[in-house]
């Protein structure tokens, strides 16, 4: 069986409309290139106001599943007959998560996963201050085109959530990001390195363009890329190009791959004990 899966890289504007509108047209330029699955960067449909801002008016943009982002991509995804995992700042009553929703081929929301890890700190990142962690645990969606694991952004430096996700059968893992200049080259080894170690393909988007607020500017490094099951990069956007990057797989003989390398046949989950805790100690 095949699939085909695409990474994307825009510029966001505070123009909901306009931003929504572009991300359309990439999904609609991917699709046509034949992906079937196509993931959007992190939060696409604004600016990345967690980056050099606190500010309260900002909980305002927060949207539940019926919300602009989610509502116009299920309707693109119904008519392309396409996956989207769609990225958007949920708010729940009194809480606020960075959160995917995963959108299948007919529309359907088949489920959502919750950033689990947040970053937060200087020079210019307080995400902190606007999500709670997630309590979703890491999920994995059973699509129209294949079984895929995704992971937000910071989730994508814990080795934990991808073999998490490729226990639980995922076939292909997709990591949303918005990643600035300063640790790209650090970004993207970590996430071949998941792709090698549980032998399955990774989509990682990214954002491209400076993005500023009252504390601080970004400049997004884009380079969005996909790997194969070996970690090796297939297909790479550059920094500052929008659009979509397409690549193949083909997943019975990765599956047989994964299989003979037994990586997941060797594990010894009796050993993995101090993973549980912070500092690596046994507890009595």
């Amino acid at each position: 069986m095949q699939v085909t899966v695409a990474a994307t890289q825009m510029a966001c504007s505070w123009d909901l409309s306009k931003t929504l509108d572009k991300a359309e047209s990439i999904v609609r330029e991917a699709a046509a290139a034949g992906a079937q699955v196509i993931l959007l960067q992190e939060l696409f449909s604004r600016p990345m106001f967690m980056f050099g801002d606190m500010k309260g008016e900002h909980f305002s943009l927060a949207e539940d599943l019926e919300g602009p982002t989610v509502s116009r991509m299920r309707a693109l995804a119904a008519e392309l007959e396409v996956v989207i995992p769609c990225d958007f700042f949920e708010r729940v009553n009194n809480a606020y998560y960075n959160t995917v929703a995963c959108i299948d081929a007919d529309g359907s929301i088949l489920g959502r996963y919750r950033k689990s890890h947040i970053p937060g700190g200087p020079p210019n990142c307080y995400e902190k201050m606007y999500t709670n962690v997630g309590d979703t645990g890491f999920q994995v969606w059973d699509t129209a085109y294949a079984k895929i694991g995704v992971g937000i952004c910071w989730d994508q430096w814990f080795p934990e959530a991808a073999r998490i996700m490729a226990l639980k059968g995922a076939e292909v893992l997709f990591y949303p990001t918005a990643i600035g200049s300063d640790c790209h080259d650090h970004w993207q080894r970590v996430m071949q390195g998941h792709a090698g170690a549980n032998l399955m393909p990774l989509v990682a988007s990214n954002r491209i363009g400076t993005e500023t607020g009252d504390l601080g500017s970004t400049t997004f490094w884009g380079r969005s890329f996909i790997t194969d099951h070996t970690g090796a990069i297939v297909q790479k956007a550059d920094e500052t190009t929008e659009g979509p990057i397409v690549a193949t797989f083909d997943l019975d003989e990765i599956a047989a791959a994964r299989a003979e390398w037994a990586v997941f046949r060797d594990r010894r989950p009796d050993l993995y004990g101090p993973l549980l805790t912070l500092d690596g100690e046994t507890r009595c």
